[in-house]
């Protein structure tokens, strides 16, 4: 491709992750006993040379002095590195192959290790321009050519002159050594390249600084994986969401801020201004003034089963769409439940509470198994059917009542009603959702239903149950063990306190909303809802959204993908078919799909296309969202 401009790339730290030195220094003193502390070394000598402390042949002397390395070390020194290649150079590789006349990589790294990396990128091994080893008979580099300038101080320069490239340049790298080729007159511009590190005293005299290579190719109007630099994209996670959610989202090239607790609704107000992508769990309300003032979000991520925490009202008709973590912490619910029954059954809380207060209170008074017991189950989703087969498998008698129809698993038995369930269960434990329409399903009326005695137990949400008539019927005996775990108003943040009349009851135990606070659980979402986000963000696909048409997209390749998002009304499809008609531009595939309030269409289509047409599609009647993926 014909074009008047030239991008010059650094190798160390801006085409990969790390410094190449410092990775064959854990190769070629593997075995060394003094690894640790040369190593260190290695990497101070690193850092001064990119920050201008010393001279660049200084640098690679000495550290080559150092690192005792030989040729044998080389292979698995570029395998580790292929394995290290910066996560946005990946996502543009069409970038490298579409402009490689006009790529350049220019290192004061060394070919031997430069090379096998970048080509397999579509860079020309004559568009390589690197340092290179010495070796001795034996295979140990001895050295490097000092004749190529890049062995020099200010040898990027050099070399770049020498090239005397007949149009524009611009350069990507994160260390001194490519500001000064800026500096020297020899580009129109520098970009400090930050992904993997950043180097103040190099980002003070940037031009630009580039979180990203999509920042670059999206400041410079080139084509890139996505419409938009991923860095741009803001994320906000709250709530101590586990940190694989972190580091995903992050090695994804978006810009994330996590904050420890949950935010009021004022405070989500102010922080949500910005911000694309919303991660919480069940302590944050995400209301439709919160949402009133999300003037960027796409997509809200619920780090939990619930999503009654989030007005899904307010988020579909703003386009927003919302993802939960339906089947992550369900074993970790389960399993909490078997042990509070069982606890309960055996009036556990009670002894344990007279053994902390010095009192021996040996008796098989009010203790009994599990085993032959009735367990109803109110709620057979993911949790209550989970429940019903370790259950089971403990000797129980299982009962369950769900309002819709569902399929009893093992020996389980359906009540046609809710009173028929409390009439007869031991022990009753709550696992439904949390619409609105299920508030104090749990009240004094159904108290008044149940055994004398029953084991009660609420794992699902804090609203479905009358705190007050639960209370009372604890009191009175007709409760004889309560396990709960959520409650109608919980402490937005682990430092402010909780308040509740079940607080100093006997035989009950309180837990702070942690039934699916386990590692594996926590660890399980953290992978499961970015996932989700991301998808959809990447290509479109809505699998698995709680409010909006459920949607798996095929790969993208070759075309653009158009996001339309509208109110559920007759036409829309057909407006923008006209459009695109108009415009004289070919359909390669197109996806709709509809619930009670929303139509959601993909178009995607080929690539050549007047940017008059996007603004044509925005403006169709009943647009909610529209966007671009390239």
């Amino acid at each position: 491709m014909k074009i008047n401009k030239y991008f010059v790339i650094d190798f160390d730290s801006t085409f990969t992750k790390v410094e190449a030195f410092d990775v064959l220094a854990d190769i070629s003193l593997r075995d060394h006993p003094d690894k640790v502390a040369i190593k260190k070394q290695v990497e101070e000598i690193t850092h001064m040379g990119m920050n201008g402390g010393i001279s660049l042949r200084e640098s690679l002397e000495s550290r080559l002095a150092l690192l005792h390395a030989e040729k044998k070390h080389l292979p698995a020194l570029v395998t580790l590195l292929k394995s290290l290649v910066s996560e946005s150079f990946k996502r543009n590789k069409e970038f490298f192959t579409t402009y490689a006349d006009n790529i350049y990589i220019i290192s004061n790294g060394f070919r031997e290790f430069i090379e096998p990396v970048v080509t397999e990128f579509g860079i020309k091994p004559e568009n390589i321009l690197a340092n290179q080893f010495t070796f001795d008979d034996s295979g140990k580099v001895t050295g490097f050519d000092k004749e190529n300038p890049l062995s020099m101080s200010h040898g990027k320069a050099e070399q770049l002159r020498r090239l005397n490239l007949p149009g524009d340049v611009y350069v990507i790298g994160d260390g001194y050594t490519d500001y000064e080729i800026k500096h020297s007159g020899l580009a129109n511009k520098f970009y400090a390249f930050t992904e993997n590190v950043e180097r103040e005293s190099v980002m003070n005299h940037a031009d630009h600084v580039t979180p990203s290579l999509d920042e670059f190719l999206y400041l410079n109007k080139i084509n890139t994986a996505f419409s938009y630099p991923k860095n741009r994209i803001h994320v906000l996670l709250l709530e101590n969401v586990h940190p694989v959610a972190i580091e995903m989202m992050k090695a994804e090239g978006f810009s994330v801020e996590t904050y420890p607790a949950g935010l009021n609704e004022d405070e989500l107000c102010e922080k949500i201004k910005n911000v694309s992508v919303l991660g919480i769990r069940s302590k944050t309300q995400v209301t439709a003034k919160v949402l009133e003032h999300a003037n960027r979000l796409m997509t809200i991520g619920a780090f939990c089963i619930g999503t009654n925490q989030i007005d899904l009202k307010a988020a579909t008709k703003k386009g927003i769409a919302v993802f939960n973590a339906p089947f992550s912490n369900t074993r970790s619910v389960v399993e909490l439940a078997i042990a509070e029954i069982i606890m309960l059954m055996r009036n556990i809380p009670d002894k344990s509470a007279k053994m902390h207060q010095g009192k021996w209170d040996k008796s098989a008074k009010g203790s009994f198994e599990i085993r032959g017991k009735r367990l109803g189950i109110i709620g057979y989703g993911n949790i209550g059917a989970q429940l019903s087969v370790l259950a089971e498998n403990l000797g129980m008698q299982v009962f369950y009542y769900d309002r819709e129809e569902k399929l009893a698993l093992g020996n389980a038995t359906k009540c046609k009603s809710l009173k028929e369930l409390l009439a007869l269960a031991d022990v009753i434990t709550l696992h439904v959702d949390g619409r609105e329409s299920n508030t104090n399903l749990i009240g004094t009326e159904q108290f008044a239903l149940m055994k004398k005695g029953v084991i009660f137990l609420n794992l699902s949400r804090g609203h479905v149950v009358d705190v007050k008539a639960l209370r009372e019927s604890i009191l009175a005996g007709r409760v004889g063990g309560c396990a709960v775990d959520v409650y109608p108003h919980e402490p937005i943040s682990n430092n402010e306190e909780f308040v509740s009349e079940l607080r100093g009851l006997p035989n009950t135990i309180l837990s702070p909303h942690i039934g699916g606070s386990t590692a594996e659980a926590q660890e399980n979402i953290g992978n499961f809802v970015p996932l989700k986000m991301m998808d959809y963000i990447n290509t479109g696909s809505t699998s698995n959204s709680v409010n909006f048409p459920n949607l798996t997209l095929p790969t993208l390749e070759n075309a653009h993908r158009l996001i339309h998002i509208h109110n559920n009304v007759p036409g829309i499809l057909a407006k923008i078919n006209k459009v695109l008609a108009d415009n004289e531009i070919n359909i390669a595939g197109q996806y709709l799909k509809t619930n009670e309030h929303i139509g959601y269409v993909i178009t995607d289509i080929n690539k050549h296309y007047n940017k008059d047409v996007i603004k044509e599609l925005r403006a169709i009647e009943n647009t909610i969202k529209f966007r671009v993926l390239y």
